[in-house]
């Protein structure tokens, strides 16, 4: 099978699960931790905006970018943000790292009513009180973008935006529901029932993505 033939069933495969991880009820804490990666597309770095759930461990909020400005900050933080029934307002811990954006994105967010705080942690050293409260938050965004890193580092960059972006959407849907996890007891964070009796990764796969095909065909009738 050629390269060609494993990206166009790669692409199809993150369009078709892309709405069930997105729209999956996360129930998610008032702990959010936020930061960027990036990628190389044909030699051009892209950034990779992340926000997870801290205490769960989950990824609610994700985009590309090829620019490091408040527009993707504020498509991210509203992705995760559309995950909670009800915002917590002033009760939702959001810890970023010092990047400008964040603040910035919280000003948007506040004038649209949207009431919280960006907290930020900044060094590597905790050299005042809010370092030391919220360095815990920080290592563990920290550490998946490690994990992200680390994901694709064989394909050495990629050829195409397409390409970039369907990994990441494949890596949330792998990272959320089916990746062991030593915190869960190696089990996946989002058990799903129809999942654990399938035995063969490639099978929950496809099970995965006939899920989100009933969700997509659920939410055109209503």
């Amino acid at each position: 099978m050629s390269h060609v033939m494993v990206s166009r069933y790669a692409i199809t495969a993150a369009a078709l699960v892309k709405p069930y991880v997105d729209n999956y009820d996360y129930k998610p804490t008032n702990y959010l931790a936020a930061d960027e990666t990036y990628t190389k597309v044909k030699g051009k770095t892209q950034y990779i905006w992340l926000i997870m759930d801290a205490i769960k461990k989950s990824i609610l909020g994700y985009q590309a970018s090829f620019t490091r400005d408040t527009g993707p900050c504020i498509l991210t933080m509203r992705m995760a943000f559309d995950k909670f029934k009800e915002f917590p307002g002033k009760s939702l811990k959001f810890i970023a790292d010092g990047y400008t954006a964040y603040k910035l994105a919280q000003q948007q967010f506040n004038l649209n009513g949207f009431d919280f705080d960006v907290t930020q942690v900044i060094g590597l050293t905790n050299n005042d009180s809010i370092s030391t409260e919220y360095r815990w938050v920080k290592q563990i965004i920290e550490r998946l973008n490690r994990t992200f890193k680390f994901s694709y580092r064989v394909t050495n960059g990629f050829g195409s935006e397409e390409g970039s972006n369907t990994h990441l959407a494949l890596f949330v849907a792998y990272y959320n529901f089916l990746r062991p996890h030593s915190y869960a007891y190696f089990e996946p964070l989002n058990p799903i029932t129809e999942l654990e009796r399938i035995s063969t990764m490639p099978g929950k796969w496809q099970k995965l993505i006939e899920l989100s095909q009933q969700l997509i065909l659920k939410n055109q009738v209503v």
